[in-house]
């Protein structure tokens, strides 16, 4: 099924549903990352917004083979984890805001499947690592190239936690619709032009194995969004690279889950 979270008929409290075929919604009862039900009613969705607010994004790097091969640098041994702060969430249709306060010229896109936790996770091995997954959603992993790379000393969490930078959605599409996460196709357009496509078989470290690798020694609760890496076309690495721009739109497409689509806009 296809979970969201959305407004109705003019109110201002995100409620949660099941998203039916014909484009309405069943709103649920209880929590989505614990005991719930659907209510049995239908509610017109004249908002959509991100599928869920995370308590925690962890997000991992080069983990895409072509991608490793296009930026010239070695396949890691362990997944490259970096984290973007969960306040920094965004909605589709919502714009991508490039920042002006610390201001950066180098705003890239990043289509990503997102794995979303629907309980909390400790020490997961490989034959049960995918049973922690309540579904899988689209993400863009926004990211200032220059405050990444070059200002401050490499900022990786300063460059991909500016407001807006983590768009979610279109909805979380349950695990029992996506046997196989390694399976995937997954675009993104700029402006309707094609700019990455490549599959989730072409990732260096599994679905599976990166919840293994993350939960660790480590909880990770119930609602944690994992980004699982961007393919080869990223902005950065086109000759000559091209950054987002005021004006633009970015789509997010993965197969069986839907479109992510935002705006981009300066910051006021």
């Amino acid at each position: 099924m296809k979970l969201i979270r959305f407004l109705s008929d003019g109110s201002s409290t995100p409620l949660a549903g099941i998203l039916h075929p014909d484009g309405s919604a069943e709103p649920i009862e209880g929590d989505l990352l614990g005991a719930w039900q659907p209510t049995g009613r239908r509610s017109r969705v004249t908002k959509l917004l991100a599928p869920l607010r995370p308590p925690v994004i962890l997000a991992i790097g080069l983990n895409f083979r072509e991608h490793a091969l296009e930026t010239r640098q070695p396949i890691p041994e362990y997944p490259v984890l970096f984290m973007k702060s969960p306040w920094v969430t965004q909605n589709p249709g919502d714009p991508i805001l490039i920042p002006t306060h610390l201001a950066s010229t180098q705003v890239d896109y990043e289509a990503e499947l997102v794995v979303i936790l629907g309980k909390s996770c400790k020490n997961a091995t490989r034959a049960n690592a995918l049973d922690h997954v309540l579904g899988y959603t689209c993400g863009n992993d926004v990211t200032a190239r220059d405050w990444q790379k070059s200002f401050g000393g490499n900022q990786w969490c300063r460059g991909k936690s500016f407001d807006t930078f983590a768009p979610l959605g279109p909805c979380i599409v349950t695990r029992d619709e996506i046997r196989d996460p390694q399976r995937l196709t997954l675009r993104s357009y700029v402006n309707g032009e094609p700019r990455q496509c490549s599959s989730t078989a072409d990732h260096i470290f599994s679905v599976a194995d990166l919840i293994v690798f993350l939960s660790g020694s480590t909880t990770l609760p119930a609602g944690t969004a994992i980004f699982t890496g961007t393919p080869s076309g990223a902005g950065f690495a086109r000759t000559p690279p091209v950054y987002l721009a005021p004006g633009d739109t970015v789509t997010i497409a993965i197969e069986g889950i839907g479109e992510l689509t935002n705006p981009v806009a300066l910051e006021e």
